[in-house]
This record gives C-alpha cells, sequence and structure tokens, in this order.
C-alpha cells in the first residue's frame, strides 16, 4: 500500500511542497540578486516537476487518489505562498494576489464540497494554462532583476495579469459545470 501510494510521481508532488518552506527562509533573510537567482532557480525545478510527476503517473500507470488531490494542492500552495511572500516584498499588488488566492480556494472548496454529492468536475484545459501562466509569472517576478536587458520583474507583471484574467475566466467555468450538472441531475 505504502509502495503505491508513495511512488515517484507522488513523492515529486511532496518535493514541491517541500520547496515552500526553503523559498520563505530564501526571503526572510535576503533579497539579494543572489538570492532571487537561487529562489527562481528552486521555483522552477519545483514548477517543472508539476509536470513531470503528470507524465510519469500517466506513463506508468502510477494515478493515485493521492496524487490527484495532492498535485493541484501543491500548485496552489506553491504558488500562494510564493505570491505572498512577493507581496512582503511590495513586488506584487496586494489585489491580484488577493483574487488568485481566493479563486483557488473558492474552486477547491467548491470541487471538495460537491465530490460528496456524486458530482466530479474535472480540471478543465484552461486551469492547466492558469497553472503555467501563474508559474511563469511567479518565475519572472522572483527572478526580478534585468538579466540581458530583460526586466524580468516587468516581464513578470505583465504576465501575472494575465495569469489573473486566465484565472478568473478557468474559476468562472468551474461554477458554470457545477450549475450545469446540478440542474440537468
Amino acid at each position: 500500500m505504502a509502495r503505491r501510494i508513495f511512488n515517484i510521481a507522488n513523492n515529486l508532488t511532496l518535493f514541491r511542497i517541500v520547496i515552500v518552506p526553503i523559498l520563505i527562509v530564501i526571503f526572510l533573510y535576503s533579497t539579494s540578486k543572489s538570492s532571487c537567482l537561487i529562489a527562481a532557480t528552486l521555483f522552477a525545478l519545483a514548477a517543472f516537476t508539476d509536470w513531470l510527476d503528470g507524465y510519469i503517473a500517466r506513463r506508468q500507470n502510477l494515478i493515485t487518489s493521492l496524487g490527484k488531490f495532492l498535485d493541484p494542492l501543491a500548485d496552489k500552495i506553491l504558488v500562494s505562498v510564493t505570491l505572498i511572500m512577493l507581496l512582503s516584498l511590495n513586488r506584487v499588488p496586494a489585489w491580484i494576489v488577493a483574487i488568485i488566492i481566493a479563486r483557488e480556494v473558492a474552486v477547491t472548496s467548491l470541487r471538495i464540497a460537491v465530490s460528496h454529492e456524486g458530482i466530479i468536475i474535472e480540471a478543465s484545459k484552461l486551469a492547466k494554462y492558469k497553472t503555467a501562466f501563474q508559474l511563469v509569472a511567479t518565475e519572472g517576478l522572483l527572478i526580478h532583476y534585468t538579466y540581458f536587458n530583460i526586466n524580468f520583474h516587468l516581464v513578470g507583471l505583465i504576465l501575472l495579469w494575465i495569469a489573473l484574467l486566465v484565472t478568473l475566466w478557468s474559476g468562472l467555468i468551474y461554477f458554470f459545470k457545477f450549475f450545469e450538472q446540478a440542474f440537468t441531475s
């Protein structure tokens, strides 16, 4: 049983969660260029595991109920906590962070609540794009400084605006799907 639950795919998901306190510690003690690059590298590694754990789980038939629960949770924890840390450094607007986190809580709560009623609301393709935009935007905001004549902070903010729009749109789709299933059942 433990071998099935703690397979490589789920371990990669857990790694994404373990990275979060390390990122917090980095930003508590330094916001230098080098610490930003270290944080951005760790975040990029964690973001890569989002793709890798899914690929491995599908390829090796390691899909578990725990993995289905933990994978989106790990993404939400990684992005939300990192955005809160960036908020404390005045690198992101508070209202954007609040909307993104509120959407994540609302959709997760809806999916959990309706699952008890036998209604399953599958993740949409747009939700995957939402996660991708959030991860890439956050990466740019973590790098923060200008390298190769690219203002990574500005790029991160632009991508965060796009992520916000996709986040809101995908959240609305979840609620539309819920109402559609609730009234047709």
